[in-house]
C-alpha cells in the first residue's frame, strides 16, 4: 500500500484541488508508468498467445525457448536442440560455416529462401525461422 497523504482544497462550485508533496506525486507517477508498461506487457503476451493459437505448428520446443531466454538466437537454439553442429549445418545446406556463424550471431538476416533451406535442414516449420526477429 503506498503512503500518500493528499490536502484537498475546495475551489467552489463542486471542485477541488488536491496537493501532494513532490515524493507522494513522484510515487504515484512512477506507479501509473509501471502500471502503463506492465498493461503493454500483457497485450503483447495476449497477441502472442492469440498468433500461437492459430498457428498449429507454431510452437517452440522448452529447450528452445530456454536456450532462447539465456540469450542465444532462434537458429543457434534450434540447431543445438536437433544436436547439430555449426559445420554440419554449413555442409549439408551448402553453406560456408562462417555464414551460419553469422546468421546465429545476427550479423547477417539471411534471405527467405536460406532462412527455408535451413528450417528444411534443421526439420522446423520455416515460419519459425522467417518471423525470427532477434
Amino acid at each position: 500500500m503506498i503512503n500518500i497523504h493528499p490536502k484537498f482544497i475546495d475551489v467552489g462550485a463542486g471542485n477541488e484541488l488536491v496537493v501532494l508533496t513532490r515524493e507522494e506525486f513522484d510515487r504515484l507517477y512512477l506507479m501509473a508508468s509501471e502500471a502503463e508498461e506492465d498493461e503493454a506487457d500483457v497485450l503483447m503476451y495476449d497477441q502472442r498467445k492469440e498468433d500461437l493459437a492459430g498457428s498449429t505448428n507454431s510452437h517452440l520446443p522448452k529447450e528452445v525457448s530456454t536456450m532462447l531466454l539465456r540469450g542465444d538466437r532462434l537458429i543457434k537454439a534450434i540447431r543445438k536442440w536437433r544436436g547439430i553442429t555449426q559445420s554440419q549445418l554449413a555442409t549439408s545446406t551448402n553453406l560456408a560455416q562462417g555464414y551460419v556463424s553469422d546468421l546465429e550471431a545476427g550479423r547477417r538476416s539471411g534471405t527467405q529462401e536460406t532462412l527455408k533451406l535451413i528450417a528444411h535442414h534443421l526439420d522446423v516449420d520455416p515460419s519459425w525461422l522467417m518471423d525470427d526477429k532477434g
